[in-house]
């Protein structure tokens, strides 16, 4: 698992993942992750490029959304794969960490 944090204009964070957002996925990210959602208000996740996600992978997100929302901030989704997505709206993952396929909407959506 890669992930890669990019700063935006505005103040939003931008969150890139790549690879497997399982077991040993998350374990390599989740310390890293934390940091950076803990520490900012206005979190993107892009996960356009993770081509699996397990229950810990969800961990991870539930977790970095609950940091940023304590600063009154928040976090979105962007760009899932069709499972991926299938696998967050499943556990209504979705309902706490909105989900978006349209870069300048997520953006939008973290200064609200």
């Amino acid at each position: 698992m890669e992930m890669v944090v990019e700063e935006l204009e505005g103040g939003v964070t931008r969150v890139v993942l790549a690879g497997r957002l399982d077991v040993a996925g998350a374990a390599v990210i989740d310390l890293r992750f934390n940091t950076v959602s803990g520490s900012r208000r206005a979190v993107v996740v892009d996960l356009s490029s993770v081509s699996f996600i397990a229950s810990m992978g969800i961990r991870t997100l539930v977790s970095g959304a609950k940091a940023v929302r304590t600063r009154g901030g928040r976090m979105v989704l962007l760009f899932p794969e069709a499972n991926v997505e299938k696998a967050l709206r499943t556990a209504s993952i979705d309902m706490l960490i909105p989900i978006y396929h349209d870069r300048d909407a997520a953006l939008a959506a973290v200064l609200v």
